[in-house]
């Protein structure tokens, strides 16, 4: 009797099936949506990257496993590439883009309302520029003919191609100068939301203002500060308009970051196979980088 009691209970708690289904009904459209546009896409170039596709001339492909995998990392232009896409995004994301528009945000949050607003027009409207844009201003800034040896033989210093004697240098700043927008306001935001009472009971008890900063202000705000090192790492990772419109990857591939690389394999040379594997690779690192900050910043929360 018990027993019976017991099962109808489990059987009262649970809602029939053809109600759970009809519940799940409107959603169907939009998991249909996600599976076409989103899943398809992503599952066809994770098989693309296993077989030796071209883009022209071969009418039929092959399965070839990981081979495209072992090219890869048995490469030294794989190599090179990858080394300049990890030092491309520590100087002009981690570095440049995280530091510059933090500060900026604290500038910004103690300065004249004017003056925050003529800043943040500026620093947006780069932000906006497209990157071929962009691009293009600074090619004209830092090129042989540029402002900049306009301004250098003005003053009698020689001119520089700075586009050639140190590109991954010249597309770092230009990504720093367009990017710094979006740092800075994510930090401005979270500053906002930093209680002014703790700040000044800080400096009530005699701490100066870089004790404040370091051991009130920043701890405060560090889930804003991995996020945001999250997401500009991961947009850093994949920019490729920018480097393309002023290098094109030169010269001697010393500006070939991983998107510019798998793009000339894919396109230029025609094999898709591998430039997908290239692309999956890509992946992996945002991947890694992601985990990263997250594991600190779990870290930082357990050690709070």
């Amino acid at each position: 009797m018990s027993t019976l009691t017991a099962g109808t209970g489990r059987g009262a708690r649970r809602a029939p099936a053809p109600a759970s289904l009809l519940r799940g009904l409107p959603l169907a459209p939009a998991v249909v949506l996600l599976v076409l546009f989103l899943g398809y896409p992503v599952v066809y170039c994770i098989w693309t990257a296993f077989t030796d596709m071209k883009l022209t001339g071969a009418s039929g492909y092959e399965f070839v496993g990981f081979d495209n995998f072992t090219r890869a990392f048995t490469s030294a232009e794989f190599h090179q590439s990858a080394l300049l896409t990890v030092a491309f995004t520590v100087m002009s994301a981690i570095i440049g883009q995280n530091v510059l528009g933090m500060v900026l945000a604290l500038l910004m949050r103690s300065g004249h309302r004017v003056v925050r607003a003529i800043v943040s027009a500026i620093v947006i409207g780069a932000w906006v520029l497209p990157e071929v844009v962009a691009g293009y201003l600074w090619t004209a800034l830092l090129g042989d003919g540029g402002s900049l040896n306009g301004l250098l033989t003005a003053v009698g210093l020689p001119a520089q191609n700075w586009l050639f004697t140190a590109p991954i240098l010249a597309v770092s700043i230009a990504n720093i100068w367009r990017g710094t927008a979006f740092s800075m306001l994510v930090y401005s935001a979270a500053l906002s939301e930093v209680p002014k009472e703790i700040e000044e009971a800080a400096r009530v008890d005699g701490a100066g203002t870089w004790r404040r900063l370091f051991s009130v202000t920043l701890p405060m705000v560090r889930r804003s500060i991995a996020t945001n090192l999250m997401l500009i790492t991961l947009q850093t990772l994949s920019v490729f308009g920018l480097i393309w419109t002023m290098t094109r990857g030169g010269p001697s591939n010393q500006s070939a970051t991983l998107p510019i690389y798998a793009y000339q394999q894919a396109f230029q040379f025609g094999d898709l196979g591998y430039g997908t594997a290239l692309a999956l690779v890509l992946l992996l690192i945002g991947g890694v980088f992601s985990l990263v900050y997250l594991r600190a910043l779990r870290l930082g929360e357990s050690m709070s």
